[in-house]
């Protein structure tokens, strides 16, 4: 189960980032009516609320790198997962550290969607 875990968590991460950094209007398909993005502070519900706010962003490219990524099997059969890192928006010298939790849960499908989404930019 944990190895399954680890797995699942990684290419989730994997597709995610890739997704955002190239294609960021896909990541709709990731989420559900019922998903929540707490994105600095700001509480978001539902997929087209959330496909707004990650296509309204101030910057169109990005890049993300990723140093971390510790898992958690949840209730349900669902995956905590917990991503830090930088990003590197264009034309700006400094990378920008972030935090980012999801909490993946499985579909009827048999695959898995982003129920919860908490992003935060770390200052400092």
């Amino acid at each position: 189960m944990e190895e399954q875990v680890e797995v699942v968590s990684k290419a989730f991460v994997e597709h995610y980032y890739s997704l955002f950094d190239n294609d960021r209007s896909s990541l709709s398909s990731l989420y559900h009516p019922t998903s929540m993005l707490t994105f600095e502070g700001q509480k978001i519900v539902g997929v087209d609320e959330i496909s707004a706010k990650l296509r309204d962003l101030p910057f169109d490219k990005c890049q993300h790198h990723i140093s971390t990524v510790d898992s958690q099997p949840s209730s349900s059969a669902g995956i905590v997962v917990f991503v830090s890192g930088s990003l590197q928006l264009p034309e700006e010298e400094h990378h920008l550290r972030f935090s980012q939790m999801f909490h993946l849960v499985p579909s009827p499908a048999g695959s898995f969607f982003v129920q919860n989404d908490i992003f935060r930019l770390n200052y400092g």
